[in-house]
This record gives C-alpha cells, sequence and structure tokens, in this order.
C-alpha cells in the first residue's frame, strides 16, 4: 500500500466521524520512529564514523553517544548541528526536525533561510554559523 500524502491525510480525517477507525486505517502513514533511531538510519546511510560526525557537527562524541542511545534530546540548534555533521539534505533535515517535535525549517525567517541555503548548497558548520554570526543572527552552536 502506498503511502498517503500529508494532505490526503488531513483531509481524510477531517471528514471522518470514526477517528479509531481513521487511526487504524491508516497506522503505517503515522511517523512514530523514536528520534535516535531516524538519526541513526541518515547516519547509517552517510558511512562515516562518531568521530568524524564529532567533528563535522561539533558535538563532543560523549554527547552524541548519549544521543544515539537515546538518553539526550538535542534542542532545535543541537539537532541542526547533527545535520550539518550528517551532511544532511533540506528533507532530511525537516524531516529529523519533524521526528523531534521542533519547528521546521521556515523560509520566511532570515536565520532559518541561511541555514536553507546552507544545506542546500553543502556548506559546512563553520560556513553557516560564520554567516550568521555576520548577518547578526545566533549561531548554531
Amino acid at each position: 500500500m502506498n503511502e498517503k500524502n500529508t494532505d490526503t491525510l488531513q483531509q481524510e480525517l477531517m471528514s471522518t466521524n470514526n477517528l479509531d477507525r481513521f487511526l487504524t486505517e491508516n497506522d503505517a502513514s503515522f511517523r512514530d520512529v523514536p528520534l535516535q533511531e531516524a538519526i541513526q538510519r541518515i547516519f547509517d546511510e552517510k558511512g562515516m564514523s562518531k568521530a568524524q560526525l564529532a567533528k563535522q557537527s561539533g558535538i563532543s562524541e560523549v554527547y552524541l553517544h548519549q544521543l544515539f542511545s537515546g538518553r539526550r534530546f538535542p534542542s532545535r540548534s543541537r539537532l541542526l548541528c547533527l545535520c550539518f555533521g550528517l551532511g544532511a539534505t533540506v528533507d532530511e533535515a525537516q524531516s529529523l526536525l519533524q521526528q523531534a517535535r521542533h519547528a521546521p525549517l521556515y523560509s520566511r525567517d532570515r536565520r532559518d533561510a541561511i541555514i536553507i541555503f546552507a544545506l542546500s548548497h553543502h556548506m559546512t558548520l563553520f560556513e553557516v554559523n560564520d554567516k550568521l554570526f555576520t548577518e547578526n543572527l545566533d549561531t548554531l552552536c
């Protein structure tokens, strides 16, 4: 069965009179994967070491170990640092933000626009932080 897009899912949800049936019929469409599993999947796809990830994300190996084991939950900025360390795409970053229940990147927000540009142009964490600092905006980490 193909996964329904968000608009279709929302239309069905708003038009149903039976929430339990909706939840049962659409169970596969919900994203209930723990954040650490979503991060681990992207990490595995990128084929890097945790030492490389620590260096590229500016996050200590101890914190990464706690994050991967589910003992730590990153802030939005810390998660974005991780995305830069992973070399994540904008879609991967948005997905991780959603999994973490953080606000998505929003192109009408100046800081987020810079982050979106940086992710889509494969900039390093240092480069994006430098640009954010130059624009008098909060750096990521």
